[in-house]
This record gives C-alpha cells, structure tokens and sequence, in this order.
C-alpha cells in the first residue's frame, strides 16, 4: 500500500472564487507546515480551518493567502490525514500553491487515487468508490439520487446479504459430506441447496430488472434526431435543450456535423445529437456529415425521426423508415402550421407501432407530448427512485449476469441428481462474482483501472 503523501487540485480548472489543493497521507500535516504561516497545525483541533499565508520556505517569498483546512485520521474520507488549502481561484495562483506542495514532499497524486485509497484503507467498497464518480457524472437529479444510494451503501448492504446467505449454505453442505453418517443428511442437504439458491437467484433477478432504468440514468438515452434537411431537427434540439444549442436556419444542410447535448426529459438523461440531414449531396463537408450521421443511426438507443408536415412524402423519408426498422423511435411530424401535403396514411403504415407526434416546435406545440413519450417507452411513464436498488453499472451488470448463470447451474445440477460437492462449486463462483461487484474478490489490475477513470483531484 502506498505510504507517500498525495497532491492534486481538487477544483475544476478556470477561474473562481476559490480553488482547493488537497493533501492526503501521513507527512500532509507536515508538508503543510513548512509552507503554512499561521497557527501551529499540529495544536489546532481536527476538522477545522485557519488563516494564514502560504510561503515559499526558499525565498521566504509569500505566495498565497490562504484559508487551511485540517482533518486528522481516520475520521476522513481516505483514513489518513487530510490537508485542504484553500487559496484564490485562477490558473495562475492555485497552480503556484500546487508547485509549492510538491516541491515540500508531497507526489502529484494519479486519477482516482484520494478515492482508491479510501477504498483500499477500508473507508468504502467498490461499488461505493464507483458510485463516487456516478454522482460526480450525474445530468438529473434522479442518477444523483441513484448515485447517492449506492455511496451510501444501499446495493453494498444488499450483495452482502446474499454473499452471506451463500457462505452459510456453503459451509451447511461442507459440514453435511463431512459427516455423511447420517441417513437424512443427502436429503437435507439438497433441500437447504435449492431452497437457499433459488432465495438468491430471486433477488438477482430483481436487481437485473432495474438494470436497463439504471444504465439510462447512468449513462442517458442515446437518442439520433434524424431527418431530410430542413424539416426542424436543430429546432427540435433547441427546443429539448431550452437553449439555442444548434445554428437553425431555411437553407437546407445548414448543420454539417454531428451536434451532440445532454438534456433532461421527466428526470431522463437524454445524449441528443442533432445529425446532419440525411440525403445524397455533392458537398464534400455536407457529405461527411452525412456519413457521420448515419454512424449515430446504428449507436442510438432512441431515434426521433422528423418529418415536415407542409412537404409531401420523399423517398428519402421511406429509406429513413427502413433504415430505422425495429428501432425504437418517435415519428415526429413537424410544422403542422403549414398547409398538409404530408401523407400521413403512408407514415401510419410505415411506423410499425411507434407512436406518432404532430408539432409545430417554432410556435412551441407538441413538446409537452414529446416528452411524455420518450419517457413512456423507457420508463413507462414513471420512474421510482425511492425504495429500489437500481443497478446502473456496466461491470455490476455483467458481474449479476454471471452470477445468475452460475446460480441457474446450480439449480440445474441439484435437480438433475448431481453429487453435492459438485454443485457447491458453482454456488462458491456465485459467492465469488458478487464479491467482485464490491471489490472483496477482485484483482488488483482491475482496481487500477477502474480508479484511473477518474478524475485527478477525486
């Protein structure tokens, strides 16, 4: 385990009001204290913050004013010492307190690394460590809601559950072919296995069942705003985004590239992107936009197709329809205060069951509507955040998906008759597998790269 003290700046970078150095690790009182003029930071209570200037111990030069915040172990989120300095917001200042630190003893610390040493120190598990950055990523209140649940333990206090009621049935059958003298002992022991697994297998089963809401409010909708030019797709975005995101304009191919925005619908995380209208042009810039678009067509997990109400129907607009077959998507039938010329016959026959919207997004219709329907098809309608334990990482997912596999082999074996020792194999891998969600089972290559997708200062 490492012993050295860790520096970052744990505040976005750019101007402001205040920026914070942090320090964690044994010497970071000490490294402080070098360069702290001030009250004796070795008499001052933990968890409180003093006045002082911040000066370079070479030149005698003062660099810094600067408010000092100590908290000693292990009533700290990493479990050793912690120094906060908080000194004036700005490129300039902030990096001059950070050069200041390292050059008194401190390492520049690595992505993730202030909460890996929480973790490693006993402080969270692994899922809560991830849940950490799920918040810190969060776009509605509803994924920080989620996040805040998991830091606060919520799946952790649940997989342990199941880890235990798994060991116990573990050592149940190891005590029962250790002393196999007994006539009802196969018996039992077969009992307590299917009764015990299929109790486990349930509540993964009800933990995959949040797994697709979770992963939206993680990681959003991927959601293609798609169309011929011109029929209001950069209004549309607009619109989601109540701001003017997307250049809008009467030319047609006026956005040559893909636009992308995060937007909030009822609570939902949408990744909107805006694609270049879709349609055969000799404009090499247009045409690249073109490709990328259909690009963000495979990827989307949602597809808001626009139509102009006041165009007749193309054959551009039928490739778009074939092109987005089996999707789900959202018709959208814009301008509807144009006169029609649009075949909504042909656009009922065409949407498979996707529900059709008509708008006039300039004159600001029909939005309302849309909304409510993209929240329908993912969420029908409503989402609860309060009592459910909702699963929304991609590792933890999998990790559950295995687990099932492996409980689901179980099962399998002790009703086809197969010897105890022999099933408890694949009850011990379930056991296993949960255990790498929060990081009791999990290999040290795998918390380093999980920690380097974090941010500096975190």
């Amino acid at each position: 385990m490492d012993i050295d003290t860790i520096t970052a700046i744990s505040t976005p970078v750019g101007e402001g009001a205040i920026a914070i150095v942090r320090l964690s690790g044994a010497d970071a009182i000490n490294i402080t204290k070098k360069i702290f003029k001030g009250k004796n930071l070795d008499e001052v209570p933990s968890h409180t913050i003093h006045y002082g200037k911040l000066v370079d111990p070479e030149t005698n030069e003062t660099v810094e004013e600067s408010m000092v915040t100590v908290m000693r172990s292990p009533r700290t989120f990493t479990r050793e010492d912690i120094v906060e300095i908080n000194c004036h917001g700005g490129l300039v200042s902030v990096n001059r307190v950070l050069e200041l630190v390292l050059s008194n003893g401190a390492r520049l610390a690595e992505p993730g690394e202030f909460t890996k040493r929480a973790f490693l120190n006993g402080r969270i598990d692994l899922s809560q460590a991830e849940a950490v950055m799920d918040l810190i990523r969060a776009k509605t209140d509803r994924a920080m809601s989620v996040a805040l649940k998991q830091m606060d333990g919520r799946l952790s206090k649940l997989i342990r559950s199941l880890r235990q009621e798994l060991i116990e049935t573990v050592a149940h059958v190891e005590v029962n072919i250790d002393y196999p003298e007994y006539d009802d002992v196969e018996e039992m022991t077969h009992h307590v296995l299917i009764e015990k697994t299929q109790q486990v297998y349930k509540q993964i089963e009800g933990l995959l069942q949040t797994a697709k809401q979770g992963k939206i409010l993680r990681e959003g909708i991927g959601t293609a705003i798609i169309g011929r030019p011109n029929v209001g797709k950069s209004s549309l975005l607009n619109a989601l985004a109540h701001e003017n995101k997307a250049i809008v304009t009467e030319i047609p191919g006026t956005t040559r590239d893909v636009i992308e925005e995060y937007v909030n619908v009822r609570g939902v995380p949408l990744r909107l992107v805006d694609t270049a209208g879709i349609r055969e042009t000799e404009d090499i810039v247009e045409k690249i936009g073109v490709e990328r678009s259909r690009q963000v067509l495979k990827e989307a997990d949602l597809i808001l197709l626009v139509l102009n109400n006041g165009d007749e129907f193309t054959d551009e607009d039928e490739r778009l329809f074939e092109a987005t077959a089996g999707m789900d998507k959202l018709i959208i039938v814009n301008k509807t205060d144009l006169p029609r010329r649009l075949d909504i016959e042909k656009v009922k026959q065409l949407a498979e069951n996707s529900l059709i919207i008509e708008t006039a997004i300039i004159e600001e219709k029909g939005i309302d509507e849309l909304e409510q329907g993209i929240a329908n098809i993912f969420f029908e309608g409503d989402l609860d955040t309060g009592d459910l334990t909702y699963v929304s990482n991609a590792r933890h997912i999998q990790l559950l998906k295995n687990a099932k596999n492996a409980l689901e082999d179980a099962i399998n074996g002790i009703e086809a008759g197969m010897p105890i020792d022999m099933v408890q194999i694949d009850v011990t891998r379930t056991w296993e597998l949960l255990g790498e969600i929060i990081g009791d089972t999990v290999h040290e290559s795998l918390i380093d790269q999980l920690f380097s997708q974090f941010c500096l200062g975190k």
